[in-house]
């Protein structure tokens, strides 16, 4: 049995975890506030989220990406980071639709909004996604300059990407409905195709008060860059509409008319649900790190008919393999089912090379303390092995696809996938962790080391608040809502929900031509 540090208050249950998770999605979906919503409805504006809904065929799901971004940050004044990003289907095709809020400071660019733009453009890229971005925003948020606008993966970062997707056949489409100002400007500017709504949409590089500064005009901002001129006189929009749902129709029919891309392909058999309830996961998945649990009890109530065909089930225990499907689409899954030694570490690379091999996306469930440590493990090649591992997740080129479903922790994190490793999307559930090691192991190296560098003269008391001060900082860094407000996750998402988000993920990829280059096998 797991012994319970008396230090530490144990962790709600997964049920507490889901109302937490529901409440906050609650609160960022009211935008700004009462206030600034009713300020945008006066002007005959429709809420950013309605129009996402107006947008989608209806009856169809819209997988938001990243809806807690900026969480806890700012004074939690920018909730979802100003912008609603999202892969829906519109017309029968999967989009990324990137959609400002401007009840949240104007729908100014924050250094969160701009990673959330980024990720979005990033994961439409790799999966061949048309990009429809509904403009309403004010260009970088000023006071945040140094953090949105110089460096590559900043600002200038978004209007590179729709360029170089443009150019491969990725349709880049923008309605406008408020202000697209400054660098704002260039979002439709580099559009394939625009749309503005008479009398609130504008665009300028330069709004009033900077013409009136770096020129000496003064002039409204209708005339500088309203609908009507853009669309009669300088030609940047293609598209003048009278009102929101009139753009919004129009951009469905131009949606309607790009031809084959974004279609989504079938699975190769009927998808089946699973034979065990997923809603049962809440009962099963313990939110105390530390207690074990079967990772099978997981992959039973995620795949088609709970069937899953186990590889090498006798060897490397601790890392469950094997194959099945999701929503009818084959996948290979790799699972922890507690540490990973060397012979769990060449499994999974073993594993990982058939399914590059058959072409078959993977799927990595992480639970994970680390690779096992100690003179018996350095001496049996845990480096070695473990690298093996890590190269193989490295090179697949196969569609990867990642759920942190409990701890995340340390060169694990590395092994199974995570976010240095490029996987096309990236899930956590609210009992997940994901830090260098666990807060108990911090605390613990921490002030050992302190302990060593006095060499015996050590203040005890000095020593507890410093590991105090160590938990408390672990504690608060692993935490899931703190890593998806910094954008280390694509969202958090319940456990219930997690086989229709990967069944949508690899309806995205199913299409794809891929690499067909020698994919040998090794056995390690």
């Amino acid at each position: 049995m797991a012994q319970t540090d008396p230090g530490i208050s144990p962790p709600p249950p997964l049920s507490a975890m889901l109302e937490t998770l529901r409440e906050r999605h609650g609160l960022v979906a009211l935008g700004g506030g009462e206030k600034l919503r009713a300020r945008h409805e006066s002007r005959g504006k429709i809420m950013v989220r309605e129009r996402v809904d107006l947008l989608l065929d209806p009856q169809t799901p819209f997988l938001e990406l990243s809806p807690l971004a900026a969480w806890g940050l700012y004074g939690n004044e920018v909730p979802g980071a100003g912008i609603v990003t999202g892969i829906g289907i519109v017309q029968g095709r999967a989009c990324m639709l990137i959609a400002n809020d401007a009840t949240v400071k104007g729908g100014s660019f924050f250094a969160e909004t701009v990673r959330k733009h980024l990720r979005a453009q990033e994961i439409a890229e790799e999966h061949r996604l048309p990009c429809l971005y509904l403009v309403d925003c004010g260009g970088a948020f000023l006071p945040e300059q140094d953090r949105v606008f110089p460096d590559r993966d900043h600002f200038g970062g978004s209007f590179y990407n729709q360029c170089r997707m443009s150019a491969a056949g990725i349709p880049q489409i923008s309605i406008v409905f408020g202000g697209a100002t400054a660098g704002g400007a260039y979002i439709p500017a580099l559009s394939d195709q625009v749309i503005m709504v008479k009398g609130t949409g504008r665009i300028h590089l330069g709004g009033p008060p900077i013409v009136k500064a770096a020129v000496h005009e003064i002039v409204d901002g209708e005339t500088l860059g309203g609908a009507e001129m853009h669309t009669l006189v300088s030609g940047v929009s293609d598209h003048l509409v009278e009102t929101e749902m009139e753009g919004l129709a129009k951009l469905r029919e131009i949606v309607g008319a790009l031809g084959e891309i974004g279609k989504i392909t079938p699975p190769p058999q009927p998808p089946a649900a699973p034979k065990l309830d997923p809603a049962e996961l809440v009962d099963i998945v313990p939110t105390d790190l530390r207690r074990p649990y079967d990772v099978r009890e997981v992959i039973a109530r995620m795949v088609d008919d709970s069937a899953f065909s186990a590889f090498k089930p006798d060897y490397g225990a601790t890392l469950v393999t094997g194959f099945a499907h999701i929503h009818g689409y084959p996948v290979g899954i790799l699972a922890n089912n507690g540490v990973l030694f060397s012979e769990s570490a060449v499994k999974g690379a073993h594993f990982i090379e058939l399914c590059d091999q058959r072409q078959i996306p993977l799927i990595f469930l992480q639970n994970i303390t680390g690779f096992m440590v100690g003179t018996e493990a350095e001496r049996g090649g845990i480096a070695k092995h473990s690298a093996k591992l890590v190269y193989t997740v490295s090179n697949a080129r196969v569609p990867k696809y990642t759920v942190l479903i409990g701890g995340s922790y340390g060169a694990g994190n590395y092994g199974m996938c995570g976010r240095g490793f490029r996987p096309r999307l990236l899930f956590s559930w609210p009992n997940a962790r994901i830090a260098t090691m666990s807060p108990e192991v911090a605390s613990t190296v921490v002030t050992e080391l302190r302990r060593q560098s006095l060499k015996g003269a050590a203040d005890e008391a000095a020593i507890a608040e410093l590991d105090r001060r160590t938990r408390a900082q672990f504690e608060e860094q692993s935490d899931p809502y703190y890593a998806t407000a910094r954008l280390w996750d694509d969202g958090i998402i319940e456990p219930a929900q997690t086989r229709d988000v990967l069944g949508l993920c690899l309806a995205l990829s199913a299409g794809e031509t891929r690499d067909t280059g020698p994919r040998p096998v090794y056995r390690m």
